[in-house]
């Protein structure tokens, strides 16, 4: 009985181990790097209206949209060779009943709106791609 249970804790010991090497060091021999782009694309859906619209913002400027007030900070893409994900990091301040609140400040991805979305009760937001133009 004693070696069964000697071999499950080796078992689970090694297991540990490996698990932490490949949380720690995989990373390093996997991760690419990201490439920045100018504009990240934006679509905002009014829920009191049902009305969608899109917009390119240019990273590092800020923008009023409605009531919101967005500022986007940086704007990536994976390389092409990778899975295709857009990354952003935005700020968005809120100017209803003529105070500047800030709602939301983080990373939105595009394949995953719902990860981190902007729970706002009038307003939905999120990334749809990262670009280099306008007219893309």
């Amino acid at each position: 009985m004693t070696l069964k249970k000697n071999k499950k804790s080796i078992n689970l010991g090694l297991l540990i181990r490996t698990f932490l090497f490949l949380f720690l060091f995989l990373p390093f021999f996997v991760s690419a790097e990201t490439i920045e782009k100018k504009y990240a694309s934006l679509k905002l859906l009014n829920k009191t209206t049902n009305k969608v619209s899109e917009k390119n913002i240019l990273v590092n400027s800020k923008i009023a949209w409605e009531t919101l007030n967005i500022e986007v900070l940086h704007c990536a893409s994976t390389p092409s060779t990778e899975i295709p994900e857009d990354y952003v990091l935005i700020d968005i301040y809120d100017n209803i009943n003529n105070e500047n609140i800030n709602i939301y400040r983080g990373w939105m991805i595009s394949s995953s709106p719902d990860v981190t979305p902007l729970e706002n009760p009038i307003y939905d937001l999120w990334l749809v791609d990262c670009i280099n133009d306008k007219a893309s």
